[in-house]
Formats: C-alpha cells, sequence, structure tokens
C-alpha cells in the first residue's frame, strides 16, 4: 500500500471514529431518575405479571398505565392479547419504550403517548395499572371512581386512602424492591332511595361498601347486612334473605336466595 493510499485510509478512519464518537449514546434511565412528581422505579417484571392476573386480563380488555415508565407493563400486557396504552411525561422514556415495543413486534399493540396524565383521558380503559405515590392516587381517585362499574385499578404498593382495595398480594420471588399489588374494582353507584316491589330499599354507600335498610309495607325495617358491590354485582341480607344482583343505572334487577327474581329502581 502506497503511502498516500495509507494516508487516505487513516483519515477515513479517523473521520468515521469522529461520527461514532459525536453519536450520543442511547438513552438508559436510571433507578431513583426525577420525574414529573416521581422518581422513576421499574416495576419488577415477576409483579408485571401477578399484577395482570389480579386484573384477570383478556384480548378484549382495554388497558392504560399512568406512567409507563421503560413500557414492560404495557407491552406484557399487548402480548397476552389486550390493547394497551402508556401514557408518560419523560418524551425519552416514551422513545425507549416505542423501540422496546418495536424490538418486540408489539408496536401495533401497544402505544405510548407522551403527556401528563391528569390532562388524559383514559375514560375507555377497562384495567387501569399505575405505580404512583399516595397522594397521586388520592388525586386520580375522583377520577377512577367515576369510570365505568367493573373497571379494574391495579396499584405497585400504593393505596387509595380509604378507599379499601378488594386484594392484594405480595411476590416473594423475582422481586427485590416494591412487591406488592392493589386491586380495585369501581363500584356502581346505588346510594339513595329504591323501590324493591312494595317495599322500600334505603342505601348509603362508601366505596363498595353499603349499609342501609329494607322496609316492607307493615313490618318493621329490617337492616341490611354483609352489604357489598362487586363492579355492578350487588349482595346484600335482609333477615332470611339473601339477595343477589346486578346494578344498570336506576335499575337492579337479581333473585332473591338463589330462586325468587326481584327488582328494583331507585325512586
Amino acid at each position: 500500500m502506497t503511502a498516500t493510499r495509507r494516508t487516505f485510509v487513516a483519515t477515513l478512519c479517523l473521520a468515521a471514529l469522529c461520527r461514532a464518537a459525536a453519536q450520543p449514546a442511547p438513552y438508559a434511565p436510571r433507578v431513583g431518575q426525577a420525574g414529573k412528581d416521581v422518581v422513576w422505579v421499574p416495576t419488577s417484571q415477576a409483579l408485571v405479571d401477578r399484577m395482570l392476573d389480579m386484573a384477570g386480563l383478556t384480548p378484549q380488555d382495554r388497558l392504560v398505565d399512568l406512567g409507563s415508565g421503560d413500557g414492560r407493563l404495557v407491552i406484557t400486557a399487548a402480548r397476552r392479547g389486550a390493547t394497551a396504552r402508556g401514557i408518560e411525561y419523560n418524551p425519552d422514556m416514551v422513545a425507549l419504550a416505542r423501540r422496546a415495543a418495536e424490538a418486540e413486534g408489539m408496536a401495533g399493540r401497544a402505544r405510548f403517548e407522551q403527556a401528563d396524565i391528569f390532562q388524559s383521558d383514559f375514560s375507555d380503559a377497562t384495567v387501569v395499572t399505575l405505580f404512583l405515590l399516595p397522594e397521586l392516587n388520592l388525586r386520580l381517585r375522583p377520577i377512577l371512581l367515576d369510570m365505568a362499574p367493573g373497571t379494574r385499578v391495579l396499584s405497585n404498593s400504593f393505596d387509595m386512602g380509604d378507599w379499601q382495595p378488594d386484594a392484594r398480594i405480595t411476590v416473594e420471588e423475582g422481586c427485590a424492591g416494591y412487591c406488592n399489588a392493589l386491586k380495585w374494582v369501581v363500584p356502581a353507584r346505588v346510594a339513595g332511595r329504591w323501590r324493591l316491589g312494595d317495599a322500600k330499599l334505603q342505601l348509603a354507600q362508601t366505596f363498595q361498601m353499603l349499609e342501609g335498610t329494607l322496609h316492607r309495607a307493615g313490618d318493621q325495617p329490617l337492616p341490611i347486612i354483609e352489604a357489598r358491590l362487586d363492579g355492578a354485582q350487588i349482595r346484600f341480607r335482609a333477615g332470611t334473605d339473601r339477595y343477589q344482583g346486578e346494578v344498570d343505572g336506576d335499575t337492579m334487577r337479581g333473585t332473591v336466595n338463589g330462586r325468587t327474581p326481584w327488582q328494583a329502581v331507585r325512586r
């Protein structure tokens, strides 16, 4: 090789090295890095899997992850066949999650958007997941309670104040920190007065828990006990009778003692 050619090759190599050095390193999030409202801590894959199991996720579900971070929960939900969407404020995290979805062939089913969760509409979701601080959960709580009855809400570690969870689990294998999950089912709204045949049903509601009375004409009011909601499903006992049914707006219907039909209309 001539001296001129060696110089030419060396110049090309140097130019390539300079271009490589000028390229920014791929974005890599750091555990504990500051975000808009919280620091970033990834949810372990073991807990992701258990949270989706708790949700009873199906391919018919529409999942939204609030503060979706690196996207692993959204992508896992997409792999299970659900339509999944992540809302994340950090644009670098959004780009990272989109690349991960593309790499796993899930870009068509797992979507990510850069937005403020408090300015976003996710009212069509059937499953909502989050890993936020308790004060943020409380800010979100009115929004969640206004969603369709039966919507499942799953939180990594943190609660919803006095809205007690319907279920909780702890993952001991494959999880080093933040290994608890809590689940709520958005209850129907049933507080008020109802006409149940020739009887009056009065209900007071604290989230999914109920109390009240059933007053049949000519009898003393009976307190209702063992009363609660599971989404739109309602159950309670009055005296020796057990009522089970489903709420549909201003109407409830079901069976008494598993046999006799009953129906109530909101007054």
